[in-house]
């Protein structure tokens, strides 16, 4: 197979942006950043620039508000220094050729106390504690479970979508090539979507427009920032990690899709599959089919893609272009392997969160 016979390298237009491949950098957690202030370091830059031969990076998920964290160690970009850190990291990767996204994040009820503002209790639609999920705190804690969260108030959700407004006017500052909402894996977004985390009765619960309603006033104060084409979005229909689930997700995200296509944003990525958990077994094809029949523009696909999976998927019309996590841990230079079927470096789990290089930045690109 030639490189122009090979889906995964025909060029791809994402917005402004010109990738020269279709081999994308999942958004990963990493738990590096630089303490105190969660700042990005110059080893974080170092990392993505060894990565920067993605068609995207999308970078890990990055807190927009203390109250956004929800796990020791993970970067924000809400201080003026987050701001500095990630500048060192857009700038080692742009030095190397490649473009990056800053993933836009607030855990809501996916966190501790001990991780919030003045020990105050973590934040979410619904005063649900989410069924066997749990977080780090420190070093030395192991995992602990996450406790009930408090349910927000109604005039506290404008100041949630300023966060994230402000989060993305900080991304722009940081010298980023655009942004990824965060509206998946449990997390905030992702809890007022679902069903199972959203109980309100007021007009931000209920009814599969009020439960998106909140999502939508983000992505619409994303894109003032960015415009459209330099915004994205992360869903996960049928993810259980973190305690998650939707009565009907085919319904749900049909009207997602439709209402987000109409925000002129520049791509949805789907987590189709994860090996943290999925209700369904294999990738959801009905939902997919639903999510390409009403979202217009860009469509990626996530969740354990092997190479040729890919290639299947991308020639069928499946998706447009796909995401890889676990395989950019561990392999670099994962688009060329790719292009040459070169063997694979195994990841290293345990060392997929927190430490230092080790099963960070030393793993091999292949020689010559």
């Amino acid at each position: 197979m030639t490189k122009h016979d090979d889906a995964l390298f025909r060029p791809y237009s994402l917005g402004p942006l010109e990738l020269p491949n279709r081999v994308l950098m999942s958004p990963l957690t990493r738990s590096r950043a630089g303490q105190p202030g969660d700042v990005p370091t110059d080893l974080n830059a170092e990392y993505y620039a060894q990565r920067a031969g993605a068609g995207l990076i999308i970078s890990e998920a990055t807190q927009v508000s203390p109250q956004g964290k929800g796990y020791a160690f993970t970067p924000g970009i809400h201080s003026q220094e987050q701001v500095d850190g990630w500048r060192k990291v857009t700038e080692a990767v742009h030095g190397a050729g490649g473009r990056i996204q800053a993933q836009l994040w607030h855990v809501g009820r996916i966190s501790r106390p001990e991780l919030q503002p003045d020990g105050q209790k973590p934040v979410a639609p619904s005063a649900i504690q989410p069924e066997g999920a749990y977080t780090f705190i420190s070093a030395e804690s192991g995992m602990v479970e996450v406790l009930e969260p408090r349910a927000l108030e109604l005039d506290e959700l404008p100041g949630i979508v300023e966060q994230y407004r402000q989060g993305a006017q900080n991304a722009k500052a940081a010298g980023f090539d655009g942004v990824q909402i965060h509206a998946a894996n449990g997390y905030l977004l992702d809890q007022f979507i679902r069903s199972g985390s959203n109980h309100r009765t007021d007009a931000y619960g209920g009814s599969v427009e009020n439960r998106i309603r909140l999502p939508l006033e983000v992505v619409r104060a994303v894109i003032e920032i960015w415009g459209p084409e330099r915004v994205g979005i992360r869903v996960s229909p049928t993810g259980s990690f973190n305690g998650m689930h939707d009565d009907d997700p085919l319904a749900t995200y049909s009207a997602f899709a439709e209402a987000l296509d109409a925000t002129g944003i520049a791509y949805i990525e789907v987590v189709e599959d994860s090996f943290q958990g999925n209700h369904e077994t294999g990738r959801p094809e009905s939902i997919i089919d639903a999510i390409r029949s009403r979202f217009s523009r860009t469509y990626i696909g996530n969740g354990a893609y092997s190479a040729d999976e890919a290639r299947e998927r991308i020639d069928a019309g499946r998706c447009d272009l796909v995401t890889f996590g676990r395989p950019f841990i561990a392999n670099p230079d994962l688009p060329e392997r790719f292009r040459q079927g070169a063997p694979l470096n195994e990841w290293d789990e345990a060392t997929f969160y927190g430490g230092d290089e080790h099963g960070y930045t030393d793993y091999p690109a292949m020689s010559g």
